[in-house]
């Protein structure tokens, strides 16, 4: 059996990992260019099945006594998986994981926002590129923005507090004072915080790159320019640089992994929709961990193996360099 003393999850750089990404599936039903242009492909050579919830709650069980304190579910789009609620159930009430946090699409998010609510979760994380409704639709292939927007507004009268946005940052389709303007009177009046995230470059995205890729600077100038105020962040939060404003009630946040200083705090393990850990999400190796959650008795040799493995995790992902590692795509690592 697991002893109770806690281990703090610490590399050889002295970071610490009270955070973990996981993946429970890769499949995503939007058609976003940055991503999945052509839609979600089959890999035909892994025919593994997804983590099932009894070996997710194993595991959830496992990282509590490395020190992890939060979970954020991701995909793909992770509301596709049927039992999406029984695992957000599991990891509140059985894992000793204190938050459990969603990214999603925000696919049906107007049909099961009370639902989300009643689960317990503790924060939910929107991407919506644009809130111009043609410009999300080229994006995602998808024309569902009025179905988001109104399930954030069905969010809101349920009193739920945590909501972020986050939006991929692309020249030449939301990168405009015109669109920075149009999110900061979005935010003027409602409390949620907008991210955009600069375009980062995967194995199958050299040529989107390429064309759409331009520096977070332009945010960031835009922000210095209008007086809002950075702000510090807690020792679970994610990579996001945040900024707040005396006259809003929502804030900006920026997550720029080009920048020099990017890795430095990284705090984030991920582990994917089969159960391999990853130590980057562009790292070149990866280790399956998925044999370790089969039975209650495997997690002290869960936690050694996950301890041992921290010591190859790299200091920077070298994206700069353009190295990519393993990730084809950012459905396939819970990006």
């Amino acid at each position: 059996m697991l002893n109770n003393i806690i281990t703090m999850l610490k590399d050889s750089f002295g970071r610490k990992f009270p955070y973990i990404r996981l993946s429970i599936t890769d499949v995503c039903n939007f058609k976003c260019g940055y991503c999945l242009p052509n839609g979600y492909q089959k890999d035909k050579s892994d025919n593994r099945k997804f983590l099932s919830s009894e070996e997710i709650e194993k595991l959830a069980k496992g990282l509590s006594k490395l020190g992890v304190s939060k979970i954020r579910l991701t995909g793909g789009e992770p509301t596709v998986r049927k039992d999406l609620f029984d695992i957000i159930k599991i990891l509140k009430n059985k894992s000793g994981i204190k938050k459990t946090v969603i990214t999603t699409n925000g696919y049906r998010l107007d049909q099961i926002a009370e639902k989300l609510v009643d689960s317990g979760i503790d924060g939910i994380n929107i991407s919506i590129d644009s809130l111009n409704r043609d410009t999300f639709k080229t994006i995602t292939g998808h024309d569902r923005l009025p179905e988001i927007l109104k399930g954030i507004e069905k969010l809101q009268k349920l009193n739920f507090k945590n909501i972020k946005i986050n939006a991929v940052l692309l020249n030449g389709i939301n990168s405009t004072k015109k669109d920075f303007k149009e999110w900061s009177n979005f935010i003027k009046s409602n409390e949620i915080t907008f991210r955009y995230i600069e375009l980062m470059q995967t194995g199958d995205s050299i040529e989107y790159f390429k064309r759409y890729h331009i520096s977070s600077k332009i945010f960031t100038d835009y922000l210095n320019e209008n007086n809002w105020i950075f702000q510090t962040h807690g020792k679970d939060s994610g990579p996001s640089k945040n900024y707040i404003h005396p006259n809003y009630k929502g804030k900006f946040g920026l997550i720029a992994p080009y920048s020099k200083d990017f890795c430095e705090s990284c705090n984030r393990l991920r582990i994917t929709a089969r159960g391999d850990l990853r130590l980057c999400l562009f790292g070149s190796t990866g280790i399956n961990i998925r044999h370790l959650i089969q039975r209650d008795d495997q997690l002290d040799e869960l936690k050694d193996l996950i301890l041992k493995q921290l010591q190859f995790k790299k200091e920077s992902h070298y994206l700069e360099l353009g190295e990519t590692g393993l990730t084809k795509n950012l459905s396939q690592t819970g990006g």
